[in-house]
């Protein structure tokens, strides 16, 4: 028989709803205050009037951003380098991190040690500014997709999911006449599809973030991701006055916006894409970060 919960359970769980429902408000305040703000009027803005809900609606701070054409291609190019990188990290990390759970892999340590090292060491950048040069991968599509496919940390994480596997499941396929690839892609990949979802997840949201990266290997205005020909703008509306030049003044006032509208849309524009994937891979990512711990 189930005994009546105790008066201490019952403020215990009220308490747990209230500080959750804080930690929401928390949360979700600046995400609707940028939004608020970036569709409102300039007057309510220069009063400091706005807090979750806009004021005088207004979307020019987004026509303003909109109208620059390398706009549209920085979007283009965010996704190519974001869906790319990706998924070369998920495929040489997925290649990497196999081999290292093999018993009869000669090499096996050797490798792990120097994963490890390169997880204390790096090249730096001006190294590996002059080995990509070497490469011929300056000002190209490449550079911003390559470098960084394999991470040591993230084939250590698969690594440790692969072990948690059952022996036996491979045991029976080699039976059955299995190679490792086969092995790998019918039995281990499905099996990882938290892990998988969770690192695609991490890729796409720091490829999508990463500026300094195109900053320093592309010097072609064409092929700049979305952040760079963001933070442009944010560079351009950095004054005092928070106008800047005479001609982006009368600009603006005509459209009846101010440099705060423009710095809060190009924030809405940087975060949505994100926002629209994470619900879709949010049943995947507590589970999938677990889950690459299980086993060391």
């Amino acid at each position: 028989m189930v005994g009546k919960e105790s008066i201490g359970s019952k403020i215990f769980d009220v308490f747990n709803i209230l500080l959750m429902l804080l930690l929401c408000v928390v949360m979700l305040y600046p995400f609707l205050h940028v939004i608020a703000v970036s569709l409102s009027s300039s007057e309510p803005i220069l009063r400091g009037d706005i807090t979750i809900f806009p004021k005088g609606f207004n979307v020019g701070g987004y026509k303003y951003i909109f109208q620059d054409p390398f706009l549209y291609s920085g979007y283009a190019h965010s996704i190519i380098y974001a869906l790319g990188s990706t998924l070369f990290m998920l495929t040489f990390t997925s290649l990497m991190a196999y081999p290292l759970t093999l018993p009869d892999f000669m090499a096996k340590k050797f490798l792990s040690i120097f994963l490890v090292i390169t997880m204390f060491f790096s090249g730096g950048l001006i190294p590996s500014y002059l080995l990509a040069r070497s490469l011929h991968l300056l000002d190209t599509y490449w550079i911003m997709i390559i470098p960084g496919c394999v991470s040591a940390f993230n084939v250590f994480l698969f690594r440790s999911f692969y072990q948690s596997i059952p022996a036996d499941l491979r045991e029976s396929a080699v039976i059955d006449g299995a190679n490792d690839i086969q092995i790998l892609t019918k039995i281990y990949l499905p099996l990882s599809k938290p892990l998988l979802a969770t690192f695609a997840l991490f890729g796409i949201v720091g490829s999508w973030n990463g500026w300094f990266e195109a900053l320093v290997y592309l010097q072609d205005e064409n092929k700049y991701p979305l952040q760079l020909i963001l933070r442009k703008y944010l560079f351009s509306l950095s004054f005092d006055s928070g106008t800047g030049t005479e001609v982006m003044q009368a600009m603006l006032a005509q459209m009846n916006v101010n440099a705060k509208n423009i710095q809060m849309a190009i924030v809405v524009i940087a975060m949505f894409p994100i926002m629209v994937i994470y619900p879709f891979l949010q049943k995947y990512f507590v589970k999938g970060v677990m889950i690459g711990a299980v086993k060391g």
